[in-house]
């Protein structure tokens, strides 16, 4: 019998991402499926042995001796029909192994190793698209809820696919946004905005202690999302478990740009940060300040750190960097091979022409980066079945889009072009001569064993860039939120920590240890030993010189 794999094993198998900051452009996708037609029509006779062999099993199936079975957790094949029903049985077997075959066609091209990677991103797309499942005749459990309700089903679905092609761009929705609200039921933690400037605004949050650390800490979002994914509904608020355990607590709400800002760059962003982080040393009288970025929030970050250290500046103690890559690469995953520099530049073109990388069109290329999970099962759900998405909070705040300004977008490309995080003091970025080897403060990097967006062996290469001697990496069971938003006693959490970060991903693999239970509860031991001394709580927010503005969650976060 074979082992069974652990989650580390899984997910070195698995992984399969595509930064959407650069999107998948549509020439690099023709392309791949040219350099497809060009092999083919050089190999004709190796196509030809493959269609042939596809058209014996086709035979074979018809006649009843297919082995062939769906995976035991593919969502898409759960209905007894497909094993009872002799029609739906062939039509399963026949889906399967054309899918075997053209990956079996695939490898025997002969294709350079990021021809090969291109070529079978492109045709599982294609492939996705042509399940059996996406269809109304396909789709056994679709057929019979068409049965089962007198074709109301069916009406309801027309309705849906209507409602999204009207508001959600031809999308299907994802999540019933009906029953959440901003400042309602979500970002609800008792705070208010301290420093507002027109790219940022500064919230300070109420302690929940009698006494906090000296130390505060500052949340970073992602200019990609909202801030308020670390303060959802309370159970799982990042905001309210660190108030829990008396940390004084600051975060980042980015303005959602629009066309007029084009020019905000990463330079406009660190500078603001700045300023930011002087705001809170006059609030919270600390020379001091813990940083924390999530995502391109931790590229923000990192970058921070660097431009202060280069103005001699030691203000920043502490960092923790949340599923954030700071050196991607094509090897990451086989969707990372559409990384090309003529889609880098084609993407950077577009997005100076309107002025911004819209929300949206981010949103897109996150959705076909796994179009089984994020687009068809909901065209499945929503349209063949009529029924409406789950109302969850975590999805809200995914379909509450914002922009990137065109001049942020260009910097951000620029580090898959240029490298500057992997080049010492050589390259020019935001402002300064970036030189991540000069960051020596204590760091913890927290990565998702099932993370899509920014796969956790990518992540470990922060590791060797920082000049830190105290790193921590912290591997979490979960994909790219859920990793992040994993609170204490959920009975499925746990996560990987070695004593050591070696050069070599495996070897840390190796002597990584499990850990049962949420990864927050170590951070907050990290974090409150790199927080200082405790002294009283402040009695109110903000200072004389940084009054209170207005209530939390403020007001960039309804732009």
């Amino acid at each position: 019998m074979a082992k069974p794999k652990n989650d580390l094993e899984d997910a070195a198998e698995t992984t399969n991402a595509l930064n959407p900051i650069v999107g998948l452009n549509r020439e690099e996708l023709v392309a791949a499926v040219a350099t497809m037609l060009r092999s083919s029509a050089r190999r004709p006779m190796k196509t030809a042995r493959h269609a042939m062999n596809y058209g014996s099993e086709v035979v074979e199936i018809i006649r009843g001796n297919s082995e062939r079975e769906a995976h035991p957790k593919d969502r898409r094949f759960m209905d007894p029909a497909w094993k009872t029903n002799p029609i739906y049985r062939r039509i399963l077997q026949s889906f399967l192994a054309g899918e075997a075959e053209v990956g079996e066609w695939i490898a025997d091209m002969d294709l350079g190793e990021m021809d090969e990677a291109r070529a079978r991103f492109v045709s599982g797309m294609i492939i996705d698209t042509a399940a059996p499942t996406n269809t109304l005749l396909g789709n056994p459990t679709a057929l019979k809820k068409v049965i089962d309700t007198g074709g109301t089903s069916l009406m309801r679905g027309l309705k849906n696919a209507y409602n999204d092609m009207r508001t959600n761009q031809g999308l299907p929705s994802q999540v019933d946004k009906r029953p959440f609200e901003v400042g309602v039921n979500l970002a609800t933690s008792e705070g208010a905005v301290v420093y507002k400037t027109e790219i940022v605004e500064l919230i300070q949050y109420k302690p929940q202690t009698a006494e906090v650390y000296k130390i505060p800490l500052l949340i970073i979002p992602p200019q990609i999302n909202k801030f308020y994914a670390n303060d959802l509904s309370p159970d799982k608020s990042v905001v309210q478990w660190l108030t829990k355990q008396g940390f004084q607590l600051f975060c980042v709400s980015w303005r959602n740009p629009q066309a007029e800002n084009a020019h905000w760059g990463l330079t406009d962003y660190i500078d603001e940060l700045i300023k930011v982080t002087d705001a809170i040393q006059a609030i919270t009288r600390s020379k001091k300040i813990n940083l924390c970025g999530a995502c391109s929030g931790g590229i923000t970050t990192t970058t921070l750190a660097s431009k202060l250290i280069s103005q001699n500046d030691d203000r920043v103690n502490a960092i923790t960097l949340e599923v954030c890559v700071l050196d991607p690469q094509p090897t990451d995953s086989d969707v990372g091979s559409l990384v090309s520099e003529r889609g880098i530049e084609m993407a950077r073109k577009r997005s100076k022409e309107k002025g911004i990388l819209e929300g949206a069109s981010l949103a897109r290329s996150f959705a076909w980066l796994r179009p089984n999970d994020l687009i068809w099962s909901y065209v499945i759900n929503n349209y063949l079945l009529g029924e409406d998405p789950p109302p969850f909070d975590i999805l809200f705040w995914n379909a509450d889009h914002t922009n990137l300004s065109a001049q942020l977008h260009s910097d951000y490309l620029d580090i898959y072009k240029l490298k500057p995080f992997t080049k010492p003091g050589e390259e020019e970025f935001a402002g300064h001569l970036l030189d991540t080897s000069k960051i020596t403060v204590d760091t913890m990097i927290v990565a998702g064993v099932r993370d899509h967006i920014t796969p956790w062996k990518a992540c470990y290469r922060t590791t060797q860039i920082l000049g830190s001697d105290n790193i921590e990496f912290v591997l979490s069971n979960s994909g790219h939120i859920q990793s992040l938003l994993n609170p204490p006693g959920n009975p499925k959490s746990k996560y990987y920590r070695g004593d050591k970060t070696p050069a070599d991903v495996d070897e840390w693999m190796r002597g990584a240890q499990e850990f049962e239970g949420s990864w927050w509860t170590y951070w907050f031991e990290w974090l409150g030993e790199r927080s200082g001394e405790k002294k009283n709580a402040p009695r109110k927010l903000g200072n004389k010189a940084h009054p209170v503005i207005e209530a939390a969650p403020g007001s960039y976060v309804f732009d």
